[in-house]
């Protein structure tokens, strides 16, 4: 995807500054030196993936390159560090993602499918943006469930448009009722899902033909 962005900087603008580490994190320090030095206002905040995790396993938030706990686990355990967008979506005041399903049917003709439903999972704490004090509040900042369903927030419900694992469905539904053209929003969804599709594409043909 990244290389993509470089290719075609206007049609991949929706994938976050993004780094491999440990490989990539001189290059890391400096680009976000750079981009520090033509920018002060500029305070961002990072997200570290580890390799090989699931379920939010690991998953932390940075301020800083120089933060102790990134380089100490580095070497260890490869990540993916990519910048945070602060100033997500929010409905009743909780940060949520959107798990969409695709089914990649053929590489040759390229033939993708994508659900008309899928799951909005919730934050159980409101939403602030990241500072010092709050990096470490996992509930306010990682949607997973596995990690949300230990909150003493966390709802259960039986409706799917309540509670803190929904439909996406009803995400829609409040957004249209809020004014938002959701046949836009669908047809913006499809948008990256193709493209993010022909990203993998060439590398899927080549594990493809060679197994």
């Amino acid at each position: 995807v990244r290389i993509m962005q470089n290719l075609f900087p206007e049609e991949y603008n929706f994938y976050p500054r993004s780094w491999i580490l440990p490989d990539e994190f001189q290059l890391f320090v400096a680009q976000v030196r750079m981009v520090k030095d033509g920018d002060p206002s500029w305070k961002p905040t990072f997200i570290v993936k580890p390799d090989g995790g699931c379920q939010g396993d690991g998953i932390y938030l940075v301020k800083d390159p120089s933060d102790i706990r990134l380089a100490g686990t580095l070497q260890s355990r490869p990540a993916v560090v990519q910048e945070y967008i602060c100033k997500p979506l929010l409905i009743d005041k909780l940060k949520f993602d959107i798990r969409l399903y695709v089914l990649l049917k053929s590489l040759d003709p390229l033939e993708i499918y994508i659900a008309k439903d899928g799951l909005s999972r919730f934050c159980t704490e409101p939403y602030q943006e990241p500072n010092p004090k709050n990096l470490h509040h996992i509930f306010m900042h990682l949607t997973n469930y596995s990690l949300n369903i230990h909150s003493g927030n966390f709802v259960h419900s039986d409706s799917t448009s309540t509670g803190s694992k929904r439909t996406f469905s009803s995400i829609l539904c409040r957004l249209s009722s809020k004014g938002v053209d959701i046949k836009k929003v669908w047809s913006d969804i499809i948008s990256l899902v193709i493209k993010t599709v022909i990203a993998l594409t060439p590398e899927l043909k080549v594990f493809y033909q060679s197994d």
